[in-house]
């Protein structure tokens, strides 16, 4: 019998890609190909790149050549690129990268393996030509879900799937298989977006945005928990927009309680909300649905009113602040975070100022801040009144000490509060480390539980803020909570 070909993901950027690649391991394994985590040990590793900013473009052009370099001294015989960077540039990025032995695009999605094997043997697959994506789908939401069989979607799947691509959960499976073993996985809720913020390119590689049918993620969750998963955490461009194309903008309030009741999941998260769409009807939903996580990612990237509009974006000051009381006078535990661009074209000395009145008045509990850059197709890229590159970097600085400063005093602000924690590391040496219900993975800090000495990997557990340590916190888990934690495992 001939060995089976072997191949690698390597995953970059956000929750988004993660989801992307375990669509493209469900389809690589349900055609024979074995995965394995090092890329040094696969014939072909497949990187799964990201095009938003500069900086991130850069760790995708990085990976690329590491796993190249596995080609002088180990079993791999080729290196691909795929993912957002791959579908922005295509071409360009196979002409600039030669190194790369092939760039697919996400319509080369569906037929990954036969893409694989033939640059896999020593064949060439001409490199994706990009297109704008938000030309594939009709201008009016309605009318996109008919048409949206015809166009390549990431992390959507079909309705129907080959048997053996995934277990069984009820009539269907989703196209998917698990990279890791984490307690906690993402689920697309939707892919693109039709807002057009000035800055942003993704809506022209990510295109418009289209809704999954609530059944499929409800299946998908389903299958999920029969992997072991205790949280999901529902991903897209704007999980604010879920269910405009499907005739009801307000399908997330319905769906958010049906996911929660899912056997096995513990906890639902929901990221990437839009502060200018967000409803009462789902501040409610998110607030008071138990294992709904009282948790909000909001898209602010500023408060200044002129730098808003210039960004094609809304809201103000004292509209951002209000939303924020409103959300805390329904959960005042709530967690909060947000992404800040400072240095925009046109910011004044009194926008800045402006954005640091909001930040302190805020309360949030992560703040990420970026130096704006250029973007190539924006409109941003063609503005006139752009900032000297120093003087970015110093605002960029400024606002970072004060984010850190803030989010450091908002975990301290959380001493005493009884928080419930997912299990999701457990080291003799480092220690047992999870998150509470404000702390998203990978970017909201985490917490140190002390005490530990029983809990596993999936555990939650209910304990007491004691300490922090910056943005993390230490928390004692409550007498009794180890016990029925043990208990819930069995």
């Amino acid at each position: 019998m001939p060995e089976r070909r072997t191949v690698a993901l390597v995953t970059l950027g956000c929750a988004r890609n993660e989801v992307d690649s375990e669509e493209l391991a469900g389809r690589l394994e349900a055609d024979g190909w074995q995965l394995v985590e090092d890329a040094a040990d696969a014939d072909v590793a497949v990187v799964n790149t990201c095009g938003f900013v500069e900086a991130a473009k850069k760790d995708s052009v990085d990976a690329l050549l590491e796993a190249n370099d596995l080609k002088s001294h180990g079993r791999t015989q080729a290196v691909v690129a795929v993912g957002c960077m791959a579908e922005r540039y295509g071409k360009e990025l196979a002409q600039a990268l030669p190194e790369a032995d092939g760039v697919l695009g996400f319509d080369d999605y569906a037929d990954i393996s036969d893409r694989l094997q033939t640059i896999l043997s020593g064949g060439i697959h001409a490199s994706h030509t990009p297109r704008d994506r938000r030309k594939l789908l009709p201008i009016s939401p309605a009318e996109r879900q008919e048409s949206a069989a015809a166009v390549a979607l990431p992390g959507h799947g079909p309705a129907d799937l080959p048997e053996g691509v995934a277990p069984a959960s009820g009539p269907r499976a989703p196209l998917r298989r698990r990279l890791d073993g984490s307690p906690v996985a993402s689920v697309k809720l939707a892919s693109g977006c039709d807002r057009r913020c000035s800055f942003c390119a993704i809506p022209s590689f990510r295109g418009s945005f289209i809704s999954r049918r609530p059944s499929d993620v409800l299946n998908e969750t389903r299958w999920l928990a029969e992997q072991g998963v205790k949280e999901i955490m529902l991903v897209s461009e704007n999980n604010t927009s879920y269910g405009k194309d499907l005739g009801d903008i307000r399908l997330l309030e319905s769906l958010l309680p049906e996911l929660a009741e899912v056997d096995g999941i513990e906890r639902v998260r929901v990221s990437y909300l839009q502060p200018a769409e967000m409803r009462p009807g789902l501040i409610d939903v998110l607030t008071s649905t138990p294992k709904v996580a009282p948790y909000f990612d909001l898209s602010f990237q500023h408060s200044a009113p002129d730098v808003l509009r210039a960004m094609r974006r809304f809201g103000d000051t004292d509209r951002f602040l209000e939303l924020l009381d409103t959300i805390r006078s329904k959960a005042p535990e709530a967690g909060v975070r947000s992404n800040f661009i400072v240095g925009f074209p046109g910011e004044s000395e009194a926008d800045l100022a402006e954005l640091e009145r909001f930040l302190n008045g805020a309360r949030l509990d992560a703040i990420g801040v970026f130096g704006y850059s250029d973007e190539e197709g924006t409109e941003a890229a063609t503005y006139d009144n752009k900032l000297d590159e120093d003087v970015v970097a110093e605002r960029l600085a400024h606002i970072s000490r004060l984010a850190e400063e803030l989010v450091s005093q908002r975990a301290e602000d959380r001493v005493g509060e009884t928080v419930r924690v997912l299990v999701e590391s457990v080291d003799e040496e480092e220690g047992v480390y999870g998150r509470a219900a404000h702390q998203a993975p990978e970017t909201d800090g985490q917490v140190l539980l002390t005490n530990g000495e029983g809990l596993s990997v999936g555990r939650m557990v209910e304990a007491k803020v004691v300490g922090t340590e910056g943005v993390d916190l230490v928390a004692e888990p409550l007498t009794g909570s180890l016990a029925c934690s043990e208990e819930a495992g069995r």
